[in-house]
């Protein structure tokens, strides 16, 4: 199946983009009073917290977390963090205790302090992609999901990630890394729909049902012409409204979006196939080669063969010109 077709929403059209995978899937069951320090990461850590209750201090944020059982937290900034039973326990580095049989990188749940007062269980995911940042960077420090029907939903990926890790099996590790796919995807769609009110980006827009069904058919046909007005017709709204509307949740005008998304996906036809400039230019709607190269050194900085040649990292502003001013608060 191609991943940037209309078989897929928009979100699942960044998420191939960016091509996800497991760095780390696991988790710990920890005991007595304990504050466990890790340090800055690369991509984004999803947890979620099975039984018990923790804090989580995250460096930059003023207020400790208090997370209870069925919290999720995503931390998609790299900062360093500790979660602690006991916000008066000295810190300690994580590495101390991957001496510990199972280890924490093993994909199992490794007992620290003989376990039974917190268990978390999750994922840490780099980005094989070079687009990281249009998804990292509209994402608060900490996105929390807390609320009760959320936890419901994510009860059951929860629970058999824990039996998983607790009693391993033959195939356990690939469902563990499985199910972290689903708690990372799972979460982001919570968070959309539970997040701060008022967020600038793509990301907000798709829980906007009018918007998002712009967004949608954008994604679904980004060869089509496309007119304003038969992207207000999507959304079932007036050509103005839809203009000012789309311009005040995603941060640019509807076509500005349309050909930034055009470069993306052609930014990643150019790395990762053997498509010529000219067949790619074609599936965008461009109609000749020249035009589509003119577009895409605006947008990307650089020409269509010099980025299949170097694959330069991609402006942080092409999805979302606001990405430099993003939120710095708790969400949830």
């Amino acid at each position: 199946m191609n991943p940037l077709t209309n078989e897929l929403d928009p979100l699942s059209d960044v998420l191939s983009l960016l091509k996800p995978h497991t760095y780390v899937a696991g988790g710990f069951d920890v005991g007595g009073s304990i504050s466990v320090q890790f340090p800055r990461h690369d991509g984004i850590k999803c947890y979620a917290v099975v039984s018990g209750q923790c804090w989580l201090v995250v460096e930059g944020i003023s207020e400790p977390l208090r997370l209870a059982a069925g919290d999720c937290f995503l931390l998609p900034h790299g900062r360093p963090f500790c979660l602690a039973t006991d916000l008066s326990a000295p810190p300690t580095d994580f590495r101390t205790f991957l001496a510990c049989k199972p280890k924490l990188t093993d994909g199992r749940l490794a007992l620290i302090n003989g376990g039974g007062e917190c268990c978390i269980v999750g994922g840490h995911f780099a980005f094989t992609g070079s687009h990281a940042r249009i998804l990292l960077d509209v994402l608060p420090t900490i996105a929390h999901i807390r609320h009760e029907s959320d936890k419901s939903a994510m009860r059951w990926s929860l629970e058999r990630m824990r039996h998983e890790l607790s009693d391993p099996r033959p195939g356990s590790f690939l469902i563990v890394q499985h199910l972290a796919h689903m708690m990372l995807v799972q979460a982001l769609r919570l968070y959309l729909t539970e997040g701060p009110q008022g967020g600038v980006g793509w990301l907000f827009a798709l829980a906007d049902p009018q918007i998002g069904a712009a967004i949608q058919a954008m994604h679904s046909t980004p060869a089509r012409h496309w007119t304003l007005q038969e992207l207000a017709e999507e959304a079932g709204m007036s050509r103005s409204s839809f203009a000012q509307r789309f311009k005040e949740i995603v941060g640019n005008s509807p076509m500005e979006y349309l050909a930034r998304w055009r470069m993306l996906v052609a930014a990643d036809k150019l790395a990762n196939t053997r498509n010529s400039i000219a067949e790619i230019a074609l599936t965008l709607g461009y109609e000749s080669e020249s035009a589509f190269s003119t577009a895409f050194k605006r947008t990307m900085g650089c020409s269509p063969r010099q980025y299949a040649r170097g694959c330069p990292p991609v402006p942080a502003s092409i999805i979302h010109p606001a990405a430099d001013n993003q939120f710095e608060a708790v969400a949830g």
